[in-house]
């Protein structure tokens, strides 16, 4: 079976997977071709077949043989297709970053029946990058607020954060869209309220029907951001949909699954199980951005690996569970000091707080819980430490330089369509009916 679109569907299903204005790009990018002017990306009618007969290519294939969403035309989705298409490296790299997390993701769509289109809205959220967070503390690739992750029984401890947690976040996020799509019955209001609340956006249909106006996304007030919030969905769909006519390739993501999760033992740190996976302790980490502390502390953890690393993994975490050697947790007693639990257990002090995510000049007091080796060398762990996030997370992908969501640092920032500044995410919005997400 073929699937044709022509005319104005043929050329809607051109206008979604930009990185959006809303959102910081790599810093010193530029162009690796010469900026595409709008009228160049114009073309005559063309028709676009999609033959369904075939098992899908890449999954860039498979995402365009889900597209359900009604298409969003409009000068603003041509403003945020033209600011991607203008900066070819970054969007390569940020679909680069995207495609380990993409199988899952579209998989799990596929399985609730819901739009492929939602597998891009990380980009729109946070550039597929699942440290990102923001000043209003969102995070993760869905960038949840505490509060709403806390309502989608995502953990949020000192020792993991699953709003970071690639599966737990996926999960809630799309439970979180599915439910706001069946109070709406409409996926761009949905969309609109997932940016600025579903609250806000009942109010805003309830103005317009006050007011005999139509109760369509197009039609309502709001504000900026999330005026332009669907656009840049739209920009990022119309690039995939036929990456040929934006003069970009995509690159290459196979359509296979790409990883599974090994259950993690506690006492095991991060740079180990890396080690036992025979994998570079970044692409580890970026499978595995949930944990807070540099070791397994609590049970019932995961470790997410490619799936030709499971077997050697769960071996050598079967040999490291025989050993009675690893890491626990030491409970600070009244009057013990920080300097005393470290020379114990061979650390610093300064390695002490830096194994605990806590700033140098920290006094925990008694009760707090502290991490510390028991017998095994705390390099590693300390090297994973230093890649952990504290407060903001700062993206840490060899080759890619990318403020995160909401970040104040002041480095030169892109100026997105018209005339505003391009952050990677303006969380100042209020969510929810008057809470940020």
């Amino acid at each position: 079976m073929s699937l044709f679109l022509s005319g104005p569907a043929a050329q809607a299903q051109l206008n979604s997977e930009a990185q959006p204005p809303g959102l910081s790009t790599p810093q010193g990018t530029t162009p690796a071709s010469p900026a595409l002017e709008l009228e160049s990306i114009a073309q005559p009618e063309r028709v676009l077949t999609l033959d369904l007969t075939r098992d899908a290519n890449d999954i860039w294939d498979r995402i365009r043989r889900g597209f359900g969403m009604p298409d969003l035309d409009s000068e603003r989705v041509m403003d945020q297709q033209a600011f991607y298409v203008n900066r070819p490296r970054f969007l390569k790299q940020v679909f680069e970053r995207g495609g380990r997390y993409l199988y899952y993701i579209v998989d799990e769509l596929e399985r609730r029946g819901m739009p492929t289109e939602l597998a891009l809205l990380p980009m729109v959220e946070s550039s597929y990058n699942p440290m990102a967070y923001s000043r209003a503390h969102a995070s993760g690739l869905w960038q949840f607020i505490p509060s709403t992750g806390k309502h989608y029984n995502l953990t949020q401890d000192p020792w993991v954060d699953e709003r970071r947690d690639v599966i737990a976040s996926t999960n809630a996020a799309l439970d979180y869209l599915q439910r706001i799509y069946d109070m709406h019955g409409d996926w761009h209001l949905a969309l609109a309220s997932y940016n600025w609340g579903e609250g806000a956006v009942q109010r805003a249909l309830k103005r317009n029907a006050e007011d005999g106006l139509p109760q369509e996304y197009k039609h309502l007030r709001m504000p900026e951001e999330t005026r332009n919030y669907v656009p840049k969905l739209q920009a990022i769909k119309n690039i995939v949909s036929q990456p040929e006519l934006f003069h970009f390739e995509l690159p290459y993501v196979a359509n296979e699954l790409h990883f599974v999760s090994v259950e993690a033992p506690v006492g095991v740190d991060l740079a180990t199980a890396a080690r036992l996976s025979e994998m570079p302790l970044d692409e580890f980490l970026a499978l595995n951005p949930g944990f807070n502390r540099p070791a397994v502390t609590t049970p019932g953890q995961t470790f997410i690996v490619p799936t030709d690393r499971a077997e050697q993994l769960q071996a050598g975490l079967a040999e490291l569970e025989a050993d009675d050697r690893g890491w626990r947790m030491h409970v600070l007693e009244a009057g013990e000091s920080l300097a005393a639990v470290a020379a114990r257990h061979g650390l610093s002090t300064a390695e002490l707080l830096k194994l605990n995510g806590l700033a140098t000049g920290s006094q925990p007091g008694a009760g707090h819980a502290l991490l510390v080796p028991d017998g095994v060398d705390p390099d590693g762990a300390l090297e994973v430490s230093g890649l952990l996030p504290l407060a903001a997370a700062v993206v840490r992908q060899p080759g890619l330089k990318l403020n995160p969501p909401g970040s104040s640092r002041s480095e030169p920032r892109l100026k997105s369509p018209k005339g505003k500044s391009a952050s990677a995410d303006k969380r100042g919005t209020k969510r929810k009916g008057g809470r940020t997400r």
